[in-house]
């Protein structure tokens, strides 16, 4: 049974993705969740943690929801050698949001966004490492992420379709699904144990 370990987005605990374990555990799955405190530890701290957990008890895949993804992301290119061969990221903006840019130019942005600013509003440049990447990107403009930023382009009400498009991804796909929505989705799920077993999205 393939072990795969998710990793929640900012403003969020371990069971938010509650709902997402148990679709990938009767997919034949052995989820498990990795929590961190994404606002007042951020990837400083949650990187070198998630690390330490991968290497004590190593999986084969993981599963990241918005800045999740980011964070497994980025465990893996700081260490290389984790024996993680797979990778969902739910709407992760991977090229750096928007929405988290603008907010940050607010006076309360800032301590909203704590020490996940900087990763999350720079992103990464491209994926070069040994783990298979996929994104299922949400593509229903509902959400939080609107009443910061007007969108001129496709997007799941927070993240931009355009910010989810990492070059080095080895699969992209996007579910009728909002940002937030892409954690509780049964089609996103479906989509994430597909990549997670075969190294691509299914088509219709």
């Amino acid at each position: 049974m393939t072990r795969v370990l998710l990793v929640h987005g900012i403003w969020n605990a371990k069971t938010w993705l509650t709902p997402l374990a148990a679709r990938l555990r009767a997919e034949g799955f052995a989820p498990q969740v990795f929590g961190y405190a994404s606002v007042s530890g951020g990837p400083e701290q949650a990187v070198p943690r998630l690390i330490e957990r991968l290497r004590a008890q190593p999986v084969e895949a993981m599963v990241g929801h918005s800045l999740g993804g980011l964070v497994a992301l980025e465990a893996l290119r700081q260490a290389p050698e984790l024996p993680v061969r797979r990778v969902v990221c739910l709407g992760s903006p991977l090229l750096g949001s928007g929405t988290a840019r603008e907010l940050a130019a607010h006076v309360w942005g800032p301590r909203l966004l704590g020490r996940s600013a900087d990763l999350l509003t720079h992103g990464l440049e491209r994926w070069d490492g040994a783990a298979e990447v996929g994104m299922v990107a949400g593509n229903v403009p509902k959400g939080l992420g609107r009443l910061v930023r007007h969108f001129s382009e496709p997007s799941d009400g927070t993240v931009a379709l355009a910010e989810t498009r990492l070059p080095g991804l080895t699969d992209h796909c996007e579910v009728a699904c909002s940002h937030t929505g892409l954690a509780f989705s049964a089609a996103a799920a479906a989509q994430a144990a597909h990549f997670l077993r075969e190294g691509r999205f299914r088509r219709p």
